[in-house]
């Protein structure tokens, strides 16, 4: 399923830039960066249940945000794409 991932971490306060690093390394792990806070994350269930925990754990409750946008498995009909770069298919072929 897809799922798009949305993040804001108040980076103003005692640990927030490291927590923002860990939320942005635990989406990459899952999926494509799409903006500077947004993801794009292809993941199956159990994939799911890993990120959402890892995300939920690390944010801190009274200053961050999350926010989940489940496009599910015919996500390719919800998901269009105008402007700079380059759109890419995360289930396409992928050049190492």
């Amino acid at each position: 399923m897809m799922v798009l991932i949305t993040y804001d971490v108040n980076t103003s306060g005692e640990g927030g830039a490291r927590r923002l690093r860990r939320v942005a390394r635990f989406c990459e792990d899952f999926g494509q960066r799409v903006q500077n806070s947004v993801f794009e994350c292809l993941v199956n269930p159990t994939q799911w249940v890993d990120l959402k925990h890892k995300l939920e754990k690390e944010i801190d409750y009274d200053n961050d945000s999350l926010r989940y946008y489940y496009l599910g498995a015919n996500w390719k009909r919800r998901v269009e794409h105008i402007g700079t770069k380059e759109a890419y298919d995360p289930e396409g072929l992928m050049i190492l």
